[in-house]
């Protein structure tokens, strides 16, 4: 799963009036912003608009990059583990300030709610452990679903919890730590532009994890999106 929440985009009015700075056409810009209850274009004209001309424009000065460089995203993004992996090869144009695991892990109790699990197999679906290869076999477990083993975890790491806040005795603290599921979600604030979110969409948008692939779908309802996707929605219809 993916929570994607509170986004702010700074910087847009400014990058189309330095977008116009080299043919001193600011008077074609057709953008409207919103400030203390009215609309407004880069010139302080008044009045809403629409903005093919600037749409264009960003559009035919894209290659460059300065247009996508110039405009700044924050966001609140929740999303588990293993995709901040994959996200964390990102580094040139973000900046983030996460939830700290290594400091809040113990601050509330564990609850399935804090994993993305929404492709575990539930209900009818058995996992049984003696088909790893018998390793678990001495263990006479019986058959359960990965739901289940996902509570029986959970379970382990409240225990390890409520020890750990009892005797703060760090032992407890590290079976948390490495026992913690790479599904576990955490929540960052970051700092983006839009040339690393054309970046993300040009080699993510098809990828295998839900989590790209619905960040794509909310790159393509920002404002100019078209300077980011270019023309990667194009070639997936080919």
């Amino acid at each position: 799963m993916i929570l994607i929440e509170k986004t702010q985009i700074m910087g847009l009015e400014p990058t189309i009036r330095g977008m116009r700075n080299p043919m001193n056409s600011w008077a074609k810009s057709d953008t409207t912003f919103y400030d203390d209850g009215e609309y407004h274009d880069i010139c302080g004209n008044s009045g809403p608009a629409n903005a093919p001309d600037d749409c264009d424009m960003a559009r035919a000065g894209s290659a460059d990059g300065k247009f996508r460089r110039m405009i700044a995203v924050y966001v609140d993004i929740t999303a588990p583990l293993y995709w901040w992996k994959e996200f964390d090869t990102y580094k040139v144009g973000t900046v983030a300030n996460s939830c700290s695991t290594m400091h809040r892990i113990h601050a509330k109790e564990f609850e399935p709610e804090d994993f993305s699990h929404d492709h575990l197999m539930g209900d009818g679906e058995w996992f049984d452990v003696g088909d790893i290869h018998g390793l678990m076999e001495p263990l006479k477990l019986p058959s359960f679903t990965s739901r289940e083993l996902l509570q029986i975890i959970i379970g382990a790491l409240n225990c390890y919890r409520k020890r750990y806040l009892e005797t703060k005795d760090k032992l407890y603290w590290w079976q948390m730590i490495q026992l913690l599921p790479s599904s576990y979600n955490q929540k960052r604030t970051v700092m983006l532009n839009y040339e690393v979110l054309s970046n993300i969409y040009q080699h993510r948008r098809n990828h295998k994890l839900d989590e790209w692939r619905e960040l794509c779908k909310w790159i393509e309802g920002l404002p100019y999106s078209e300077v980011i996707t270019c023309n990667a929605k194009a070639v997936d219809h080919d």
